[in-house]
């Protein structure tokens, strides 16, 4: 089939890449526009961008998709289908009915628990057990289209979201491989969501970062795994009479007992009911390290950490 492709990140790639060995005309990549990033503020291309590249595929960076220039150049392509992978940019109407055969979405969650920006790191923070991915048509909607096939991924008690990630993408990028060869076989059918246990993913804000120790130990477990590795659980702890902020990357449930933010033994730290132990860590300027590493180098400790 002619298809474009639309998606950002390294968790796009492997659909692109799929999309491509599995003999497909991918007659265009939309992307993100690159960004200055690095100490010299150098424009850094997408990871998708890249991968267009090194496939010889046009790319395309607009900044939006609501003008009719826009428009009339996306139509113009003349595909029969959009794959969309994380693209980061809304797509209109007139986007969504270019392609014959409309926009396939590949979403990482089991739809309809988690639509929205951040449905990986959401449903760890959750504590959820299982999660997955879709193959979804888009609609006008938030993620709310028909779907199509899914796959199911269990969330193991330690997993961090960095991992979920990158099993999903591995996944999600199978997925899409099967759902377009059924719809060239002209096999894939669609399902409407149910509206009942509907949920919204919201952006990570860099706010709710901080960990708040008050809360139950499991919560906090959660909190850190889910926002491992970016942006980062973090905490202040006081090292040579200067408070420190430190990156919890990895914990694991503990026995103990004290006041919120108690360090009961290395970095073993009481909750509101319970205790996490932090077994990676980054500490402000630094590299990530194991607790043990951490500890060499920090010297003394303080009683409590905030």
């Amino acid at each position: 089939m002619r298809i474009i492709f639309m998606g950002t990140p390294e968790f796009s790639v492997p659909t692109l890449t799929e999309i491509v060995s599995s003999g497909h005309e991918v007659v265009a990549v939309y992307t993100r526009a690159p960004k200055p990033a690095g100490r010299g503020q150098e424009e850094r291309k997408t990871p998708v961008h890249l991968a267009a590249e090194g496939f010889g595929i046009p790319v395309f960076t607009p900044k939006s998709l609501r003008g009719e220039a826009e428009q009339l150049l996306f139509a113009s392509h003349g595909a029969e289908l959009a794959v969309v992978v994380a693209y980061g940019l809304l797509l209109p109407k007139p986007i969504l009915q270019a392609p014959e055969l409309g926009c396939l979405n590949l979403h990482g969650s089991l739809l309809p628990r988690w639509r929205g920006a951040a449905p990986i790191q959401r449903a760890v923070m959750a504590g959820d057990a299982q999660t997955g991915v879709m193959v979804m048509q888009m609609d006008e909607g938030l993620d709310t289209g028909p779907v199509a096939l899914g796959e199911v991924i269990p969330i193991g008690p330690d997993m961090t979201a960095g991992e979920l990630h990158d099993a999903m993408m591995r996944v999600g990028a199978d997925l899409m491989g099967r759902a377009l060869a059924a719809l060239e076989r002209g096999s894939l059918d669609f399902v409407p969501q149910p509206e009942e246990g509907a949920v919204y993913a919201k952006k990570i804000e860099k706010a709710e970062a901080r960990i708040d120790w008050n809360r139950p130990a499991q919560e906090v477990h959660n909190h850190i795994r889910g926002l491992s590795p970016f942006p980062g659980a973090w905490f202040e702890i006081t090292l040579g009479g200067k408070p420190v902020r430190v990156k919890a990357l990895r914990s694991t449930m503990a026995s103990g007992a004290g006041a919120p933010g108690t360090l009961l033994d290395g970095l073993t730290i009481a909750c509101g009911d319970g205790a996490v132990r932090l077994t990676q860590v980054q500490r402000e300027g630094k590299g990530a390290m194991d607790a043990a590493t951490f500890l060499r180098g920090a010297g003394p400790l303080p009683l409590l950490v905030s």
